[in-house]
């Protein structure tokens, strides 16, 4: 099996993830009454999970290269804080799929723009119109399945 359908097949199932996570997240904000608690409790279980994986896999010595890596880096953190604070607050008044919807736009254009440009180390690929067409049909394809 080429590497590509390995990787392709787990972000499937991260993308999978993504709508089960903003479902999960915002019953249980919902339950208990406060987003930001489910937040809390969500960012715990990744956290134990994410110490697990590299214990695991001995990445431990990776944070000691921590304190000299580009301070930018690090706004990740604040940018899944955001993600997760706001599905949860808004999934359960929006609906899941409405939410999500907008998350997968969003996510087209920004990942369109990180490789046309290789920001961060990406990968370059040039948003050619036959590529730009590509993400506009997804775009559709995403807003035709959200239509009642």
């Amino acid at each position: 099996m080429p590497p590509a359908v390995g990787y392709a097949s787990i972000m499937f199932l991260a993308g999978v993830g993504i709508p089960l996570l903003a479902a999960l997240n915002a019953a249980l904000g919902v339950r208990v009454g406060s987003p930001a608690a489910a937040a809390v409790v969500l960012f715990l279980v990744a956290l134990l999970t994410a110490l697990g994986a590299m214990l695991l896999t001995g990445g431990t010595r990776a944070i000691a290269t921590l304190p000299a890596q580009p301070k930018h880096l690090f706004l990740a953190g604040l940018l899944i804080a955001f993600y997760v604070l706001t599905i949860t607050w808004i999934a359960p008044r929006f609906g899941v799929g409405n939410a999500v919807f907008f998350v997968l736009l969003g996510q087209l254009v920004a990942a369109a723009l990180i490789d046309h440009y290789a920001l961060f180390g990406s990968r370059q690929a040039t948003l050619t119109p036959l590529r730009a067409a590509g993400i506009a049909l997804m775009a559709v394809g995403v807003l035709l399945a959200r239509r009642p």
